[in-house]
């Protein structure tokens, strides 16, 4: 069992928060346990064996209050201290990727790295303190410093590897876009969407579709495949199967115990939707969330087939065009509550060990709402999450992105839980529509800046019917564009512009 005593202002907390909290052991992986708190205390029982960990929502101060991990550590009948594990979890990750990103080779990081020894010192303070409250407050010191220098040291990382980018040419050729909402199509958001991105992310849900089975309806996917082609817009179409409940259609649940028939329609849709538009389309979302969302309860050996058969069908109606699976909850909190389901990295890799034939991975990341893979992350935490897709060696594309720019009620999104927004988190203060942009200026450095990255694609145009992430549009409801949407057109210029200015002075 794994006991941590929790303190909040150098005193016993008389109550814990546990929303959100998980167990997880080696890389990070969740696992299924017991949580419990009673008074300051928490009781965590693992239901499986070796040193794990515990991750769950923290008040950093003015870092946010955000979705934070201690170490893996071993059972003991002695509490630990809550506040100390969770500095002491921070500054591990620093020094390892002050190691893995050799920032000692970087003069202009000497700052950086002195910083990171200054708070070292205070936590070594923490550590020799001899009352567990005074431990406490010098590592809430210690913690709240330490994320601030840690996504410091992600964005420098970031502009180091956007330079390499601009070295090698191929900076310019990462791409921007929204995601378009079907039901939509008035010429004033065509507009604003036309200058949001690069390309149009085109969505098929199943349930819009085929309404009833064998009876499709693609009037309003024709109307955007149609205005983006005589524009002359690059689109991204898909995801085609995605087991999102609220993108299932009710009829596809009376396959739910037999699977050979389910696998059937799956492979028929597939099928219609592809053939339709193969002429148009080059990039394909194919599948997502079939290792979240487990709907139909299958087997580890069925999620697996059905992701071979949606890939290589649509490498024989396409064969021109590039495949795409998506995971959905990228730190897979979700594998914690229920073992049918699978790590979004190991299901990735999977695919790649299992020669699946898929082009690119797309993963789909949202912050500010109180639910499984919604809750606040800092920009170490985003980057540390990006680089475990370098192994796979394929090409990655943020298929969808946002956070919201407001934190009250919003009950036309679709995205919805029974709890505020400030359940979800924060990250440096509440939300607004300037931290909304800030956010996403920071979010965009760091994913564009990996070399294997070559897309990011913000999900809400707008705040109108159909958005999906509460306040998540760069507009308003009335298509009005808040400052997410100037900073990111602007963004989006000067990067281009500045990183063009670089390449033509490196051919030169």
């Amino acid at each position: 069992m794994l006991q941590f005593e929790v303190y909040r202002n150098d005193t016993p907390a008389e109550e814990v928060d546990l929303s959100g909290a998980y167990l997880f052991g080696q890389d990070s992986i969740p696992v299924r346990g017991e949580l419990a708190a009673e008074g300051g205390t928490v009781h965590c029982q693992p239901k499986v064996h070796g040193a794990c960990g515990l991750a769950l929502m923290w008040d950093a101060g003015d870092s946010g209050r955000l979705l934070l991990p201690t170490p893996r550590l071993p059972s003991s009948e002695t509490p630990y201290n809550l506040n100390i594990e969770l500095a002491r979890a921070r500054l591990k990750m620093i020094a390892s990727k002050i190691e893995e990103w050799g920032l000692f080779d970087y003069p202009e990081a000497g700052h950086l790295n002195e910083m990171f020894r200054t708070i070292r010192k205070t936590f070594i303070a923490a550590i020799k303190a001899t009352q567990p409250a005074h431990q406490a407050h010098l590592a809430d010191q210690t913690l709240a410093e330490a994320i601030t220098l840690s996504e410091r040291i992600a964005l420098f990382h970031a502009d180091v590897f956007l330079y390499r980018k601009a070295a090698a040419g191929t900076a310019a050729r990462t791409r921007f876009g929204c995601r378009v909402e079907l039901d939509h199509p008035g010429k004033d958001y065509q507009d604003r969407l036309k200058d949001a991105g690069d390309f149009f992310a085109i969505p098929v849900p199943w349930k819009h579709v085929e309404p009833e089975e064998s009876r499709y309806e693609f009037s309003a996917i024709d109307t955007w495949i149609n205005y983006a082609a005589r524009i002359r817009k690059p689109i991204h179409v898909g995801p085609i199967i995605d087991f999102d409940p609220t993108n299932l259609p009710e009829w596809l649940y009376l396959w739910e115990h037999d699977y050979d028939s389910l696998r059937e329609v799956i492979y028929d849709h597939l099928a219609q939707v592809v053939k339709r538009y193969s002429r148009q389309v080059r990039t394909w979302s194919v599948v997502s969330g079939l290792h979240a969302f487990n709907n139909f309860n299958l087997s580890f050996e069925q999620i697996m087939e059905l992701t071979r058969m949606c890939c290589r069908l649509v490498k024989q109606l396409a064969p021109r065009s590039q495949v795409m699976v998506e995971t959905v909850m990228p730190w897979g909190e979700y594998y914690a509550r229920s073992q049918q389901t699978i790590p979004p990295q190991l299901y990735a890799d999977m695919i790649v060990q299992s020669g699946i034939p898929v082009d690119m991975f797309g993963i789909q990341l949202y912050m500010g709402l109180a639910r499984d893979g919604y809750y606040v992350r800092d920009l170490m935490q985003i980057s540390s999450l990006l680089d475990e897709y370098v192994s796979l060696h394929k090409p990655l594309r943020i298929t969808s992105c946002g956070v919201p720019s407001d934190i009250i009620t919003d009950p036309i999104a679709t995205c919805q839980t029974d709890q505020p927004l400030v359940m979800g988190g924060r990250w440096h203060g509440p939300w607004t529509p300037r931290l909304q942009a800030e956010w996403l200026q920071a979010f965009y450095r760091i994913v564009i800046s990996k070399p294997y990255v070559d897309a990011v694609c913000w999900r809400d145009l707008d705040d109108g019917p159909g958005h999906f992430l509460p306040h998540g549009g760069l507009c308003d409801a009335t298509l009005q564009p808040k400052i997410s949407y100037r900073e990111l057109r602007n963004f989006r210029l000067k990067l281009v512009s500045t990183l063009r200015d670089k390449e033509k002075e490196n051919h030169e």
